[in-house]
């Protein structure tokens, strides 16, 4: 946590969403040093007040006009919205900490995961942006980075079992909806998702594109090797959504250059900050979902030897993706840049 007693002027845009009430409370838990607190949504939120330290705050319109005075944006409002709105509280003075796929791969924006990369927290200065790195990502990379430093990573094969909370509220509430509705023997109502997601697995998360890999699934393999700063590191991703309300789990094998010893990973992966191991799984310890969610760090456990390959591991990753997967890694590249740059 940043020690510094300077307080700085905070701005979520995207405050009534699912993420950006997460970042009120993990702005108030985390004591992070606020002298000011200005929330920003659509048109339609305007009115609406959140409850931050014992007050009510109000909502404000989100416009090019919100920056005034604002030290740190943190914004969870969506890539159209960042696209439009971000280079205004940049130019306005704002650090800019998106969490929207707009800035990602901009090579002038650092995508940063701080327990990975916080030393690219410097070039922020290009452009006023750090990038928040895709929920997936985040938690993929909580465990296949310590391993990559320790081994060196060659191919990742990844598949990912996404809750729908990663979809927004509006999700949550339609997986809620469903099951109450097939409780009582009525239609199941469709809207957010493709088709029925409750009881049900949808290999589907972003659109389709021409090689038949979807969005989703190319922010995995771009945004991991941009974190890694390894663009030899072959990834072949797969994501799937899941009747879960919250946490992402994703499946790893991973062949790496040195030879790699299950003892060994453990090793390593206890060492990792963020990471916790939980492994026994004769006596049913391991991570699921259901216990992740509203948890900080992310879990690993399955570990395991790759038969298929000569130096190969495979693991199992969960982590709350409204949390580390978003407003809780926004929270620490704030706090890396109060204790260092700002």
């Amino acid at each position: 946590m940043p020690s510094q007693k300077k307080s700085y002027n905070v701005a979520i845009a995207g405050a009534t969403g699912a993420v950006g009430t997460v970042f009120l409370q993990i702005l108030e838990r985390r004591n992070f040093p606020v002298n000011r607190l200005r929330l920003l949504a659509s048109a339609r939120s305007v009115g609406k007040k959140l409850a931050f330290r014992g007050e009510e705050i109000p909502v404000d319109e989100l416009t090019h006009e919100s920056f005034k005075g604002i030290d740190i944006a943190f914004f969870s409002a969506g890539a159209t919205r960042s696209k439009e709105f971000a280079p205004a509280a940049a130019r306005a003075g704002a650090v800019v900490i998106d969490n929207s796929s707009a800035f990602r791969m901009d090579p002038d924006v650092p995508l940063v995961v701080p327990e990975i990369n916080a030393h690219a927290i410097p070039e922020r200065r290009k452009k006023g942006i750090i990038a928040n790195p895709n929920c997936t990502t985040i938690v993929l990379l909580m465990a296949l980075a310590p391993i990559h430093r320790a081994f060196g990573a060659k191919r990742v094969v990844a598949t990912s079992f996404q809750a729908v909370s990663g979809a927004g509220a509006a999700a949550m509430r339609e997986l809620e909806d469903q099951v109450r509705a097939w409780a009582a023997g009525e239609p199941l109502k469709v809207s957010v998702f493709p088709t029925q997601i409750a009881f049900n697995v949808i290999p589907h998360i972003d659109a389709f594109l021409e090689d038949g890999f979807t969005k989703e699934e190319m922010k995995l393999l771009n945004e991991t090797r941009k974190i890694l700063e390894d663009p030899s590191i072959r990834v072949c991703p797969t994501t799937v959504r899941v009747p879960v309300l919250t946490a992402h789990s994703i499946s790893v094998a991973v062949e790496t250059q040195k030879p790699v010893t299950v003892q060994g990973a453990r090793e390593v992966f206890a060492k990792a900050p963020g990471l916790q191991v939980l492994d026994d799984p004769g006596a049913g310890k391991y991570p699921m979902p259901l216990f992740v969610a509203g948890e900080d760090d992310c879990y690993v456990g399955r570990i395991r030897k790759d038969p298929s390959v000569e130096n190969g591991l495979a693991f199992w990753v969960v982590g709350d993706q409204l949390r580390k997967g978003a407003a809780l890694n926004g929270l620490q590249i704030a706090e890396a840049l109060i204790e260092k740059y700002l």
